[in-house]
């Protein structure tokens, strides 16, 4: 196999603690309107929800929305299903906004300044070209290259998304590697012939647990941690 040039990450969830700033946000929204829930089995509806609105979005013609807008109209969606008709327009935009203000994972900024000194490092992702920008800037990350899908115009799991990422790289999808704690979004990238690296999650879903926890075997890097991601990939 020839030289890895370029990192491809997944951003939400494997970059992202998505889980731990939604349910944080329903639930200072809820003390503030004396509601009490489940908030990390409402924040799960939520991205469930947005998830399935959002995968292989494009696949019947050119994209109509990006993440942000169908974050807001799930939002209204769980409210009402979850009967939360006391949280205000002001929670609903604290809420929904949230997303923009995403931690990320604390293995993982250092990592990435290491690989950045001897890879391409781009972001390459569902979520909104401006959701990752103030999420970067948020963090203290350095990407080299933010690749949104709807800069593309189609989403993954769709061959064509991960194409055209490897084409705007200037880089044969063998010289990039996707990396992801999300089996479906790896086996996606090697089916058009990036390599793969799993790096596990277990709190992505809170408590709950991932519904995908194991990496497949044929994966090129399985790691525990970012740390173990970096050695593992400089090892290759």
């Amino acid at each position: 196999m020839g030289a890895i040039r370029a990192l491809t990450f997944d951003t939400g969830g494997t970059i992202l603690d998505w889980h731990g700033g939604v349910s944080a946000a329903f639930a200072e929204a809820g003390r503030k309107r004396g509601i009490e829930r489940d908030w990390a089995a409402i924040t799960n509806d939520y991205r469930r929800r947005s998830l399935k609105q959002m995968l292989n979005h494009g696949a019947d013609g050119p994209a109509q929305y990006n993440i942000d807008d169908v974050h807001r109209a799930m939002l209204d969606k769980v409210i009402a299903d979850h009967d939360l008709g006391a949280l205000t327009g002001e929670d609903r935009e604290a809420i929904w906004y949230r997303w923009h203000e995403l931690k990320c994972w604390p293995d993982f900024p250092a990592a990435l300044a290491d690989l950045r000194t001897s890879h391409v490092v781009a972001s390459f992702t569902i979520l909104s070209t401006s959701l990752i920008v103030d999420t970067a800037r948020a963090n203290g990350l350095s990407w080299d290259a933010v690749i949104s899908c709807e800069m593309i115009g189609i989403y993954k799991t769709r061959p064509e998304s991960y194409r055209t990422a490897a084409k705007w790289l200037r880089l044969d999808p063998g010289e990039c590697m996707m990396v992801a704690c999300h089996n479906f979004d790896l086996r996606a990238a090697r089916e058009v012939g990036f390599r793969s690296a799993f790096v596990r999650r277990p709190d992505e879903w809170g408590a709950e647990g991932p519904p995908d926890p194991e990496p497949d075997p044929d994966h090129d890097v399985i790691a525990d941690s970012f740390p173990e991601m970096v050695e593992k990939v400089r090892a290759l």
